[in-house]
This record gives structure tokens, sequence and C-alpha cells, in this order.
């Protein structure tokens, strides 16, 4: 049974506003970049700078959440978006957009926050069921934001992005008049307590070593490093493949984001409820192994929309299932770092995808013709998932699950 429905009605609001004015800018990021002439290459540095920035404040900020508790963190977190969003309708100079990007990566939180706020407020039997919500208000964010930041990007770039920190400034109030602390006097006493792993390269190795947890995030890694591949080049994909214009790829980008809320909105509770976690990560990655395969090979338009339509639930199911497993696989004074942990390795992918992908498209394009070029990157992101398969087999769906309660490796043992 859920614990507070108040607080999860919340939780849904701040990540959908946080999400909506995030895509808000998102589309029109290499626009702004191009009115300073900025290069390709600086293009994508700026779109790769706040992955990486997210990438070393995610697993902190998550941390600290730990100790000090979800709201002040989420606080924390609106601000720096707010500023962020700020600097970027200011912004005069490339350094800015620069600026502006990295300052909103840092303080990045907000999900893996809001994730761990999940975790506090639900049972494990309804955890998955939860977790769902954050996905389907990440959905509805990003299929409405673009839209609208087009629209608004005619009376100038500014404009979105000075919207996009009205909304973060509307979130903060949110959270600061609405949402209570989730995490007892208790649990933080538990977390000064105990001793926890540094923030050092051995550390992040030795709990990629741990049973069960590690698997996960090797899971989520994987996986993201995957449909990573398919959400950076898809754009690219289906301009040179079928000569989409951008309005009838927005229409398909569309169609994918509802499915993927359907998923993370209704269909996830009631698979967690007749299926295991292990099962679900295992049938999951397999069904998105053969979809991105058809997407690769898609002859036809046609045939294209119909691939997607299983890439979108697996994925649906594997952004919600994967962390849930990670909160009952470890300590509940360590949800909050171990979950940012898992979003920094996704930031990570978005990283290398970006850079992999167009490598690919265009080497295999130049060598072997435009189809081949087109294909290169599914075909990567398939064989990438048909090895993580085999290795979710093995290492999480016959392990035995650790207790949610089990202690945390102390540095040394």
């Amino acid at each position: 049974m859920f614990k507070n429905n108040k607080a999860l009605i919340s939780i849904f609001l701040i990540v959908f506003i946080d999400l909506f004015g995030f895509s808000l800018i998102l589309p029109l990021l290499p626009y702004m970049a191009r009115g300073f002439q900025a290069t390709d290459f600086q293009i994508g540095l700026l779109v790769a700078s706040y992955a990486a920035a997210q990438l070393v404040g995610a697993p902190i900020l998550g941390r600290l959440s730990d100790s000090f508790g979800r709201r002040p963190v989420l606080l924390i977190s609106i601000a720096g978006n707010a500023l962020g969003f700020l600097l970027l309708g200011l912004a005069n100079s490339l350094w800015m957009l620069y600026l502006a990007r990295t300052l909103a990566g840092l303080t990045a939180a907000n999900i893996s926050v809001a994730q761990a706020y999940i975790s506090d407020v639900t049972d494990e039997k309804n955890r998955s069921r939860g977790l769902g919500l954050i996905g389907a208000a990440f959905g509805l964010g990003f299929i409405i934001g673009p839209a609208l930041g087009g629209l608004l990007s005619r009376a100038g770039f500014s404009l979105p992005s000075f919207t996009s920190a009205g909304l973060s400034t509307l979130n903060f109030i949110l959270v600061l008049l609405w949402l209570p602390e989730s995490l007892t006097a208790e649990r933080r006493l538990a977390v000064a307590h105990t001793t926890r792993l540094p923030f050092t390269i051995p550390a992040l190795i030795q709990v990629l070593r741990r049973p069960l947890v590690g698997p996960l995030l090797y899971t989520r890694l994987f996986f993201g490093l995957a449909f990573s591949i398919f959400q950076t080049i898809f754009m690219l994909y289906a301009l040179e493949r079928f000569n989409l214009d951008s309005q009838q790829t927005g229409y398909i980008l569309a169609y994918v984001g509802v499915l993927s809320v359907v998923t993370q909105g209704f269909l996830i509770g009631r698979l967690t409820g007749r299926f295991s976690e292990s099962a679900l990560i295992l049938a999951a990655t397999a069904v998105m192994a053969v979809s991105l395969l058809g997407w690769a090979l898609a002859p036809t338009v046609t045939v294209l929309i119909i691939v997607l339509a299983p890439i979108a639930m697996s994925g649906g199911i594997l952004n919600t299932v994967v962390n849930s497993a990670i909160t009952k696989s470890v300590s509940p004074v360590e949800i909050g770092g171990m979950l940012g942990i898992s979003t920094s390795l996704e930031a990570s992918t978005r990283v290398i995808s970006p850079s992999l992908g167009g490598l690919l498209l265009q080497v295999v394009g130049a060598r072997l013709g435009a189809q081949a070029g087109t294909a290169a990157p599914g075909l990567l992101a398939s064989l990438l998932l048909a090895w993580l398969v085999t290795y979710i087999f093995r290492f999480i769906y016959r392990a035995q699950p650790l207790p949610a309660a089990a202690s945390p490796t102390p540095p040394g043992d």
C-alpha cells in the first residue's frame, strides 16, 4: 500500500514541471549556439556538458539527500535549475551557454532524489508502481515541452529560457510549501552512524563488485548506452533513411513518448504484480534487443512505427524496474546515494552515445552507403543488449536477491 498519496501526487507534479521546463529549451540549444557561430563540435560539447556535469553532481547530491533529507536537496537542485535557465536566457556569448548548462547539470539531482523519495513513502510491493509515476511524469514533460518550446521560440530563444526559469521557480515554491520531508530522523541518524564508501574510482569499482546491486548498475549502464544511441541518433536516422522533416519526426517521437507514459503510468503496476522484477528486466532487455535490430533494418516508415512500440514499452519497463530493484538491493541508508550513482552512470552514456552513434553513421555510411550507415547504430545497440541478456540471466535472474536491509560493505572489507 502507498503510505502517502499526497506525497506521490506532489512528486509527480514536481518531476513533470521539472522535465517540462527542461524539454522546453532542449531542442533549441543547437540554434542558440549557432547564434554565437558555434561549430558542430562545439554544439556537441554543449549538449554533452550537461550530462558530464550531472555525472559528477548526481551521486554527491544523492548521498547528501541520505544525510540531510530529500526536501532540502530537491530545493537546492531546483534552485540550480532556475539559475541555469535564467543564465541561458541572458546569455550573450557561447561561454555563458556552457556555464548555464554546466550549472544545471551539476545540480540536476531532481530525478534521482525524487526516486529516493518514492522509495521512502512506498513499500517494496508497490515501489515499481510508484517509480512508474516518475517515469510517466518524465514522459509527459518531454511530450509537451518541445512543442511549446518551438512555439515560444518564435518570439526569440530567450523566452523559452525565461519560461523554464519561471517553471523552476514555481517548482521551488511547490516543494517549499507543499512537500513534506520523507526521510525520518531515525533514518538520518542511521546514516550518520553508517560507514559508507568514499567518492573514488576504487570505491565505485567496489560497489560494482557487490552482489546484485553491481549487476543492476551494469545493466543500467549498458542499457543506457544502447538506448541513448537510439535517442540521440534517431533524428539523423529519420532524415537520412526516410527523408522525414522535423515535424514528421516530432510526431513519431511524441508517439514513442505516449507509449512510454502509458507503460510507466499504467502497465508497470500490473506487470510487477504478476512477474518478478528480475524476470521483467530479462524479458524487457530481450525485447529491446530484437526491437533495436528491427529499427536498424526497417525498410519503411510503417515498419518503423511498428517496431518503435516495443522499444518504447520495454524502455519504460527497464527505466522503472531496474531502479526499483536497486533500491531493494541496498540498505535504506544507501538508497539516495545508489540512485545517484545510477543516474550518474546513465548520464555518462549521454556523453558517449551521441559521438559513437554519429561516428558509426558517418564512417559506415561513407564506406558502405547511406542505408548501411543508418543501420549501423541500431545494429551496435542491438548487439550490446543481446550480450546484456546473457549477463542479466546469469547475474540477476538466477541470483538470490539480497535482503533490502542488508548493511553496506565498509571500506577495506
